[in-house]
């Protein structure tokens, strides 16, 4: 059974003992984590084109800014985790041992080589996820927003199919403070690639509440856009987002979130949610007893979708209170009706979904 931190008590207070299910049998998509990054290394073109041929409605990608303002697909604003940058570039690592993409052009990103997710442990390689695909294998490179999605919409021309992107802008506050404007070059690209409007599939998503708002006020009307924004939201103590007081970054506090009517405040300014999982289903649930928040019936009246994170089939990733990955899947699309998951491994929730509107 996977260990879950407890929540706070603002959590626990909100609990509701059953979910309000009016809308249980709408149409609900599965969004790609990275790819098809249970199987591939995540963000790699090749997990995306799996994800794709396993029939995700959305793909995600994570974007980040390079020296020379190159948008790159990499989950964090550092290299160090997935690529070899420490071998090929052993002195450009920043104070605390980091080697942050903004510190690199795109030609220099490009001679990295790129693997499986793994920290360092003992001075050895060890990779987050043991039994998924072996690190170093295969040949793997980090690619551009640009070419991502000219894979995406190529596809969708050759298969017929038509499959969108969910693109998140990551740590829009660290790039402000080192002088990029990240949101306006990922707003720019969305343009061209053709998503100005709420009907294209496309959603932009941040953990960044100042941004979005920015987003939503200044930078879509200055471009004649209107596109789906996605709140993101995290735990106060994850240190997920930085505001800078003053010179001094501290954490941003997500408190606010989980409080009443706090929904109706996200819905002036987005157009959903995304939640960690247990901030729908409280941790304290078991089989035949789960305990529902009042998140997902909060946004729902608020007009917003809420898409939790993040579902994987992994030894501890499946909470006690699920009998199976599946099972997980339907407490949350079904009794907890949520409309969407982000999961590493969309084939399973594609079937799923499959066979229980058969």
């Amino acid at each position: 059974m996977i260990q879950l931190p407890n929540l706070k008590k603002w959590l626990v207070t909100a609990l509701i003992a059953i979910p309000l299910a009016n809308s249980a049998y709408a149409e609900k998509i599965v969004v790609a984590h990275r790819g098809a990054s249970g199987y591939l290394p995540e963000h790699s073109m090749s997990a995306k084109s799996m994800a794709y041929a396993m029939g995700a409605d959305y793909i995600e990608q994570d974007v980040v800014m390079t020296k020379d303002n190159a948008l790159v697909v990499l989950h964090d604003h550092y290299l160090d985790r997935v690529t070899n940058v420490a071998d090929i570039f052993p002195n450009r690592k920043r104070e605390g041992g980091r080697y942050y993409a903004i510190d690199f052009t795109l030609a220099e990103i490009k001679q990295l080589d790129m693997t499986e997710a793994f920290t360092i442990k003992e001075g050895k390689k060890t990779a987050i996820y043991p039994k998924r695909f072996p690190l170093w294998q295969s040949h793997f490179k980090v690619h551009t927003l640009q070419d991502e999605i000219e894979l995406i919409q190529g596809l969708n021309t050759s298969t017929g199919h038509d499959v969108g992107i969910y693109v998140e802008v990551k740590a829009p506050w660290f790039h402000r403070h080192e002088g990029k404007d990240i949101s306006s070059a990922v707003l720019d690209v969305f343009k061209q690639y053709g998503y100005t409007k709420k009907a294209d599939l496309a959603y932009l998503q941040s953990f960044d509440v100042n941004e979005l708002k920015r987003i939503k006020d200044d930078l879509l009307p200055e471009r004649n856009m209107d596109i789906k924004l996605i709140q993101l939201m995290a735990e106060t103590s994850w240190g997920e987002t930085k505001e800078y007081i003053d010179g001094k970054s501290v954490d941003y506090n997500y408190d606010w979130m989980y409080q009443p009517g706090a929904m109706k405040q996200i819905a002036e300014y987005a157009d959903g949610v995304g939640p960690w999982y247990p901030m729908v289903v409280s941790p304290d649930s078991k089989q035949g007893d789960l305990i529902f928040t009042s998140l997902v019936e909060n946004a729902h009246q608020a007009g917003m979708k809420v898409h939790p994170y993040t579902f994987r089939i992994d030894e501890g990733h499946v909470p006690g209170y699920a009998k199976d990955f599946e099972d997980f899947l339907n407490i949350f699309f079904y009794k907890a009706d949520v409309d969407g998951v982000f999961t590493d491994f969309p084939d399973r929730a594609v079937n799923f979904l499959k066979e229980s509107k058969g």
